[in-house]
Protein backbone atom coordinates (compact mmCIF):
# COMPACT_ATOMS: atom_id res chain seq x y z
CA UNK A 1 0.00 0.00 0.00
CA UNK A 2 1.31 3.39 -1.04
CA UNK A 3 2.73 5.82 1.56
CA UNK A 4 -0.34 9.11 1.87
CA UNK A 5 1.34 12.34 0.86
CA UNK A 6 1.90 14.42 3.46
CA UNK A 7 0.19 17.79 3.27
CA UNK A 8 -0.39 20.91 5.23
CA UNK A 9 -2.81 23.93 5.05
CA UNK A 10 -1.81 27.33 6.11
CA UNK A 11 -4.39 29.18 7.00
CA UNK A 12 -5.14 32.02 9.15
CA UNK A 13 -8.57 34.24 7.78
CA UNK A 14 -11.85 33.71 7.01
CA UNK A 15 -11.72 33.42 3.50
CA UNK A 16 -9.15 30.78 4.04
CA UNK A 17 -11.50 29.07 6.25
CA UNK A 18 -14.45 28.91 3.95
CA UNK A 19 -11.92 27.50 1.19
CA UNK A 20 -10.26 24.85 3.70
CA UNK A 21 -13.43 23.16 4.23
CA UNK A 22 -13.92 21.00 1.00
CA UNK A 23 -10.64 20.85 0.66
CA UNK A 24 -9.92 19.09 3.91
CA UNK A 25 -13.16 16.78 3.53
CA UNK A 26 -11.99 15.59 -0.25
CA UNK A 27 -8.38 14.93 0.91
CA UNK A 28 -8.25 13.57 4.62
CA UNK A 29 -9.15 9.88 3.74
CA UNK A 30 -5.96 10.48 0.77
CA UNK A 31 -3.41 11.93 2.74
CA UNK A 32 -1.81 12.90 6.25
CA UNK A 33 -3.60 16.57 6.24
CA UNK A 34 -1.82 19.13 9.00
CA UNK A 35 -3.68 22.24 9.43
CA UNK A 36 -1.86 25.18 10.69
CA UNK A 37 -3.53 28.48 11.94
CA UNK A 38 -1.31 31.32 12.06
CA UNK A 39 -4.24 33.52 14.10
CA UNK A 40 -4.24 36.07 11.33
CA UNK A 41 -8.27 36.60 12.56
CA UNK A 42 -8.15 36.50 16.56
CA UNK A 43 -12.27 38.09 16.94
CA UNK A 44 -13.63 34.54 17.66
CA UNK A 45 -16.98 35.28 15.39
CA UNK A 46 -13.98 35.37 12.25
CA UNK A 47 -12.25 32.32 13.48
CA UNK A 48 -13.38 29.21 15.78
CA UNK A 49 -16.96 29.35 14.88
CA UNK A 50 -16.48 28.58 11.39
CA UNK A 51 -14.21 25.55 12.74
CA UNK A 52 -17.34 24.89 14.52
CA UNK A 53 -20.15 25.17 11.71
CA UNK A 54 -18.52 23.02 9.66
CA UNK A 55 -17.11 20.61 12.04
CA UNK A 56 -13.75 21.21 10.54
CA UNK A 57 -11.12 19.74 13.44
CA UNK A 58 -9.32 21.94 15.48
CA UNK A 59 -5.98 23.06 13.70
CA UNK A 60 -3.02 21.39 14.57
CA UNK A 61 -0.96 24.10 15.17
CA UNK A 62 -2.47 27.89 15.97
CA UNK A 63 0.18 30.40 15.54
CA UNK A 64 -1.00 33.10 17.44
CA UNK A 65 0.18 35.69 15.43
CA UNK A 66 -2.57 38.53 15.78
CA UNK A 67 -2.59 41.64 14.96
CA UNK A 68 -0.40 44.16 14.05
CA UNK A 69 0.41 45.98 10.81
CA UNK A 70 0.71 43.55 7.06
CA UNK A 71 5.10 43.61 7.53
CA UNK A 72 4.89 42.22 11.42
CA UNK A 73 2.00 39.98 10.44
CA UNK A 74 3.57 38.50 7.33
CA UNK A 75 7.16 38.36 9.24
CA UNK A 76 5.83 36.56 12.23
CA UNK A 77 3.88 34.32 10.12
CA UNK A 78 7.03 33.70 8.26
CA UNK A 79 9.25 33.09 11.21
CA UNK A 80 6.76 30.61 13.10
CA UNK A 81 6.13 28.79 10.07
CA UNK A 82 9.86 28.27 8.95
CA UNK A 83 10.33 26.46 12.84
CA UNK A 84 7.16 24.14 11.59
CA UNK A 85 8.32 23.54 8.20
CA UNK A 86 11.93 22.81 8.46
CA UNK A 87 11.45 20.24 11.04
CA UNK A 88 8.64 18.48 9.41
CA UNK A 89 8.80 15.78 6.15
CA UNK A 90 5.97 17.50 4.43
CA UNK A 91 5.14 16.81 0.58
CA UNK A 92 3.26 19.88 -0.12
CA UNK A 93 1.65 22.98 1.64
CA UNK A 94 -1.24 24.59 0.36
CA UNK A 95 -2.00 28.30 0.88
CA UNK A 96 -5.85 29.86 -0.41
CA UNK A 97 -6.72 32.95 -1.61
CA UNK A 98 -4.98 35.99 -1.17
CA UNK A 99 -4.51 36.98 2.24
CA UNK A 100 -1.62 37.84 4.77
CA UNK A 101 -1.12 34.11 5.58
CA UNK A 102 -1.17 32.78 1.88
CA UNK A 103 1.65 34.64 1.30
CA UNK A 104 3.62 34.23 4.39
CA UNK A 105 2.53 30.58 4.13
CA UNK A 106 3.87 30.11 -0.09
CA UNK A 107 6.74 31.81 1.28
CA UNK A 108 7.85 29.57 4.41
CA UNK A 109 7.37 26.51 2.50
CA UNK A 110 9.35 27.41 -0.41
CA UNK A 111 12.35 28.64 1.30
CA UNK A 112 12.23 25.55 3.16
CA UNK A 113 11.79 23.36 0.17
CA UNK A 114 8.35 22.11 0.24
CA UNK A 115 6.41 22.71 -2.83
CA UNK A 116 3.39 25.10 -3.08
CA UNK A 117 -0.03 24.52 -4.37
CA UNK A 118 -2.45 27.60 -4.41
CA UNK A 119 -5.99 27.63 -4.80
CA UNK A 120 -7.95 30.37 -5.80
CA UNK A 121 -4.79 30.94 -8.41
CA UNK A 122 -4.88 33.92 -11.18
CA UNK A 123 -6.89 36.60 -9.80
CA UNK A 124 -6.25 40.22 -10.82
CA UNK A 125 -7.91 43.43 -9.81
CA UNK A 126 -4.82 44.81 -11.80
CA UNK A 127 -4.45 47.52 -8.91
CA UNK A 128 -1.56 47.01 -7.04
CA UNK A 129 -2.32 49.72 -4.35
CA UNK A 130 -4.39 46.97 -2.84
CA UNK A 131 -2.66 44.61 -0.42
CA UNK A 132 -4.21 41.46 -0.97
CA UNK A 133 -3.01 42.04 -5.01
CA UNK A 134 0.10 41.95 -4.12
CA UNK A 135 0.01 39.12 -1.77
CA UNK A 136 -1.58 37.23 -5.40
CA UNK A 137 0.96 38.18 -7.24
CA UNK A 138 4.23 37.06 -5.14
CA UNK A 139 2.28 33.85 -4.17
CA UNK A 140 1.53 32.96 -7.81
CA UNK A 141 5.32 33.17 -8.39
CA UNK A 142 5.89 31.03 -5.79
CA UNK A 143 3.61 28.31 -6.56
CA UNK A 144 4.29 24.58 -7.99
CA UNK A 145 0.82 24.46 -8.78
CA UNK A 146 -1.92 27.11 -9.31
CA UNK A 147 -5.31 25.87 -9.46
CA UNK A 148 -7.63 28.65 -11.31
CA UNK A 149 -10.80 29.58 -10.55
CA UNK A 150 -11.75 31.05 -14.12
CA UNK A 151 -10.01 31.06 -17.57
CA UNK A 152 -9.44 34.73 -16.86
CA UNK A 153 -7.58 33.71 -14.18
CA UNK A 154 -5.56 30.67 -16.20
CA UNK A 155 -5.24 33.91 -19.04
CA UNK A 156 -3.48 35.89 -16.11
CA UNK A 157 -1.29 33.55 -15.32
CA UNK A 158 0.15 32.33 -18.67
CA UNK A 159 0.28 35.76 -19.56
CA UNK A 160 3.08 36.73 -16.48
CA UNK A 161 4.84 33.40 -17.18
CA UNK A 162 4.79 31.55 -14.15
CA UNK A 163 7.14 28.62 -13.11
CA UNK A 164 4.05 26.40 -11.53
CA UNK A 165 1.48 24.26 -13.09
CA UNK A 166 -1.58 25.86 -14.16
CA UNK A 167 -4.62 24.00 -13.99
CA UNK A 168 -8.43 25.32 -14.25
CA UNK A 169 -10.28 23.68 -11.49
CA UNK A 170 -13.25 26.22 -11.36
CA UNK A 171 -14.13 27.62 -7.83
CA UNK A 172 -14.48 26.34 -4.72
CA UNK A 173 -17.02 28.64 -3.50
CA UNK A 174 -20.22 26.86 -6.01
CA UNK A 175 -19.78 23.53 -3.19
CA UNK A 176 -19.56 25.72 -0.16
CA UNK A 177 -22.26 27.60 -1.11
CA UNK A 178 -24.51 24.55 -1.31
CA UNK A 179 -23.68 23.22 1.07
CA UNK A 180 -24.03 26.39 3.28
CA UNK A 181 -27.35 27.05 1.91
CA UNK A 182 -28.56 23.22 3.43
CA UNK A 183 -26.71 23.71 6.76
CA UNK A 184 -28.22 27.54 7.00
CA UNK A 185 -31.23 26.24 6.64
CA UNK A 186 -31.36 25.64 10.50
CA UNK A 187 -30.35 29.52 11.03
CA UNK A 188 -32.38 31.89 13.15
CA UNK A 189 -30.88 35.07 12.32
CA UNK A 190 -33.46 36.68 10.25
CA UNK A 191 -36.12 36.11 13.69
CA UNK A 192 -33.25 37.57 16.02
CA UNK A 193 -32.76 40.56 14.14
CA UNK A 194 -36.76 41.01 13.27
CA UNK A 195 -36.23 41.10 9.07
CA UNK A 196 -38.39 40.15 6.69
CA UNK A 197 -37.14 38.29 3.60
CA UNK A 198 -35.68 40.66 0.58
CA UNK A 199 -36.91 43.67 2.52
CA UNK A 200 -33.07 45.16 3.65
CA UNK A 201 -29.66 45.48 1.76
CA UNK A 202 -27.00 43.89 3.83
CA UNK A 203 -23.57 46.13 3.67
CA UNK A 204 -20.04 44.89 4.54
CA UNK A 205 -16.75 46.88 4.06
CA UNK A 206 -13.14 46.01 5.10
CA UNK A 207 -10.79 46.76 2.35
CA UNK A 208 -7.85 49.16 3.67
CA UNK A 209 -8.26 51.71 0.57
CA UNK A 210 -11.65 52.55 1.87
CA UNK A 211 -11.34 52.26 5.39
CA UNK A 212 -7.95 54.12 5.31
CA UNK A 213 -9.66 56.56 3.51
CA UNK A 214 -11.74 59.49 5.49
CA UNK A 215 -12.88 60.55 2.49
CA UNK A 216 -14.73 57.01 1.67
CA UNK A 217 -16.04 56.75 4.71
CA UNK A 218 -17.77 60.07 4.81
CA UNK A 219 -19.01 58.98 1.53
CA UNK A 220 -20.34 55.62 2.22
CA UNK A 221 -22.38 57.11 5.24
CA UNK A 222 -23.61 59.79 2.89
CA UNK A 223 -25.07 57.28 1.12
CA UNK A 224 -26.63 55.97 3.98
CA UNK A 225 -28.43 59.01 4.88
CA UNK A 226 -29.54 59.31 1.47
CA UNK A 227 -31.17 56.07 1.28
CA UNK A 228 -33.00 56.61 4.43
CA UNK A 229 -35.92 54.86 3.28
CA UNK A 230 -34.54 51.22 2.92
CA UNK A 231 -32.92 49.21 5.81
CA UNK A 232 -29.00 48.33 5.52
CA UNK A 233 -27.88 45.44 8.19
CA UNK A 234 -24.14 46.22 8.61
CA UNK A 235 -22.06 43.37 10.39
CA UNK A 236 -19.08 45.82 11.51
CA UNK A 237 -16.13 44.30 11.09
CA UNK A 238 -13.94 45.04 14.24
CA UNK A 239 -10.90 47.08 12.06
CA UNK A 240 -14.05 49.28 10.25
CA UNK A 241 -15.29 49.77 13.06
CA UNK A 242 -12.20 50.95 15.14
CA UNK A 243 -11.20 53.64 12.49
CA UNK A 244 -14.73 54.71 12.04
CA UNK A 245 -14.16 55.66 15.78
CA UNK A 246 -10.65 57.09 15.04
CA UNK A 247 -11.64 59.58 12.25
CA UNK A 248 -14.84 61.12 14.47
CA UNK A 249 -17.25 59.06 12.21
CA UNK A 250 -18.58 56.31 14.36
CA UNK A 251 -21.18 58.96 15.99
CA UNK A 252 -22.01 59.76 12.50
CA UNK A 253 -23.08 56.43 11.49
CA UNK A 254 -24.90 55.69 14.37
CA UNK A 255 -27.50 58.45 13.64
CA UNK A 256 -28.15 56.75 10.42
CA UNK A 257 -31.53 54.65 11.72
CA UNK A 258 -32.11 52.76 8.98
CA UNK A 259 -28.93 51.25 9.28
CA UNK A 260 -28.90 48.08 11.61
CA UNK A 261 -25.12 47.63 13.11
CA UNK A 262 -24.38 44.44 14.30
CA UNK A 263 -21.64 42.14 15.78
CA UNK A 264 -19.54 39.39 12.55
CA UNK A 265 -21.61 36.69 12.00
CA UNK A 266 -20.67 33.13 11.84
CA UNK A 267 -20.83 32.23 8.48
CA UNK A 268 -24.08 30.08 7.86
CA UNK A 269 -25.78 33.09 9.17
CA UNK A 270 -23.43 35.23 7.52
CA UNK A 271 -25.23 33.37 4.13
CA UNK A 272 -28.45 33.18 5.18
CA UNK A 273 -28.78 37.16 5.66
CA UNK A 274 -27.07 37.23 2.44
CA UNK A 275 -29.40 34.72 0.64
CA UNK A 276 -32.25 36.93 1.66
CA UNK A 277 -31.04 40.35 0.77
CA UNK A 278 -32.90 42.13 -1.82
CA UNK A 279 -29.12 43.36 -2.89
CA UNK A 280 -25.25 43.36 -1.36
CA UNK A 281 -23.20 46.67 -1.25
CA UNK A 282 -19.48 45.02 -0.82
CA UNK A 283 -15.81 45.98 -0.94
CA UNK A 284 -15.53 41.95 -0.65
CA UNK A 285 -14.15 39.62 -3.52
CA UNK A 286 -15.46 36.52 -1.90
CA UNK A 287 -18.70 38.14 -1.49
CA UNK A 288 -19.44 39.15 -4.94
CA UNK A 289 -18.58 35.79 -6.37
CA UNK A 290 -21.06 34.70 -3.52
CA UNK A 291 -23.96 37.24 -3.88
CA UNK A 292 -23.56 35.96 -7.84
CA UNK A 293 -24.16 32.23 -6.88
CA UNK A 294 -27.45 33.03 -4.51
CA UNK A 295 -28.85 34.91 -7.47
CA UNK A 296 -28.89 38.22 -5.08
CA UNK A 297 -27.57 41.65 -7.04
CA UNK A 298 -23.90 43.40 -5.76
CA UNK A 299 -23.32 46.66 -5.56
CA UNK A 300 -19.25 46.64 -5.55
CA UNK A 301 -17.51 49.72 -3.66
CA UNK A 302 -14.41 49.42 -5.64
CA UNK A 303 -13.25 50.82 -8.61
CA UNK A 304 -12.26 47.12 -9.89
CA UNK A 305 -12.46 43.63 -9.36
CA UNK A 306 -11.22 40.52 -9.73
CA UNK A 307 -14.53 38.78 -10.26
CA UNK A 308 -15.19 39.69 -13.59
CA UNK A 309 -17.17 37.23 -14.75
CA UNK A 310 -19.66 38.55 -12.28
CA UNK A 311 -19.84 42.10 -13.72
CA UNK A 312 -20.07 40.28 -17.34
CA UNK A 313 -22.80 37.90 -16.86
CA UNK A 314 -24.85 41.63 -15.96
CA UNK A 315 -24.87 40.70 -11.34
CA UNK A 316 -22.08 42.69 -10.54
CA UNK A 317 -22.09 46.50 -10.76
CA UNK A 318 -18.65 48.52 -9.92
CA UNK A 319 -19.73 51.70 -8.62
CA UNK A 320 -16.83 52.92 -6.65
CA UNK A 321 -17.36 55.09 -3.43
CA UNK A 322 -19.42 57.58 -5.55
CA UNK A 323 -22.17 58.13 -3.41
CA UNK A 324 -24.60 59.05 -6.36
CA UNK A 325 -23.56 55.66 -7.74
CA UNK A 326 -24.37 53.96 -5.00
CA UNK A 327 -27.48 55.28 -4.03
CA UNK A 328 -28.92 55.17 -7.62
CA UNK A 329 -27.98 51.45 -8.05
CA UNK A 330 -29.59 50.77 -4.48
CA UNK A 331 -32.90 51.92 -5.20
CA UNK A 332 -33.11 51.13 -9.17
CA UNK A 333 -30.56 48.28 -10.42
CA UNK A 334 -31.96 45.08 -11.27
CA UNK A 335 -29.93 42.68 -13.12
CA UNK A 336 -31.82 41.23 -16.24
CA UNK A 337 -29.51 38.45 -17.28
CA UNK A 338 -29.96 34.73 -16.02
CA UNK A 339 -27.20 33.29 -13.79
CA UNK A 340 -25.04 31.03 -15.43
CA UNK A 341 -22.40 28.17 -14.00
CA UNK A 342 -19.30 30.62 -14.95
CA UNK A 343 -17.90 29.51 -11.58
CA UNK A 344 -17.24 25.38 -12.36
CA UNK A 345 -19.47 22.89 -11.63
CA UNK A 346 -19.26 22.20 -7.92
CA UNK A 347 -16.32 19.51 -8.74
CA UNK A 348 -13.16 21.89 -7.65
CA UNK A 349 -12.20 20.13 -4.57
CA UNK A 350 -12.36 16.61 -6.19
CA UNK A 351 -10.38 18.15 -9.42
CA UNK A 352 -7.97 19.45 -6.99
CA UNK A 353 -7.59 15.75 -4.99
CA UNK A 354 -6.84 13.92 -7.97
CA UNK A 355 -4.24 16.06 -9.26
CA UNK A 356 -2.64 16.13 -5.15
CA UNK A 357 -3.22 13.24 -4.00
Amino acid sequence: MENKAKIASVVGARPNFVKLYPIHNAIRNYSEHTIIHTGQHYDYELSETFFKEFDLPKPHYNLNVGSGTQAFQIGEMIKRLEAIFLKSDFDLVIVYGDTNSTLAGAFSAMRSGIKVAHVEAGLRSFDRRMPEEINRILTDNLSDYLFAPTETAVRNLKNEHVYGKIFNTGDLSVEIINHAIKLSSKSKILDHLELEPKSYILFTMHRAENTDSKDSLIAIIHAFELLSEIKIVFPIHPRTKKVLKEKNLYERLLKCKNVKLIKPLGYLDFVKLMKNANKVITDSGGIQKESYLLAVPCITIRNNTEWIETVDAGWNLITGMHTNKIVKAARNWIPTTKIKPILGDGRTSTIIKDLLC
